[in-house]
């Protein structure tokens, strides 16, 4: 019996990937701490929404370096990490400038799709 024990257990510890949060659900994070004005500074979805879109960030650059390493055109020219001149403000007026019927695509795939109207190669 405490071997079962053991082995339930352990089954719980066995990481399991995050499912990807979409654009209405991050919308909604974002208009929930809105709404608790400075309180929000206290909430642990600050850093959940900004850990979402270094994910987001990181494999939209991942993406951009398999596209070069397979001879392919890019999908975008950005900037240099860490150069590219955009507030947080920015990124929510994209978000929300998405009909909200389509809002349920990820938060991954709606990155990707402002950075490349955002820095178009020319």
């Amino acid at each position: 019996m405490r071997r079962l024990f053991l082995a339930a257990g352990g089954l719980m510890l066995v990481a399991v990937p995050a499912q990807a949060m979409s654009v209405a659900d991050f919308l909604a994070k974002v208009n929930a701490l809105k709404a608790k004005g400075a309180m929000a500074m206290f909430s642990s979805d600050i850093g959940l929404l900004k850990q979402e879109i270094e994910g987001a960030s990181t494999a939209y650059r991942g993406d951009l370096a398999a596209e070069a390493a397979a001879g392919k055109k890019p999908s975008s020219c950005p900037p240099p990490k860490g150069q590219a001149k955009m507030s947080s403000n920015d990124l929510i007026a994209a978000f929300e400038k998405i009909p909200p019927a389509q809002r349920g695509i990820s938060v991954k795939a709606a990155f990707a799709a402002m950075m490349q109207q955002r820095f178009p190669c020319k």
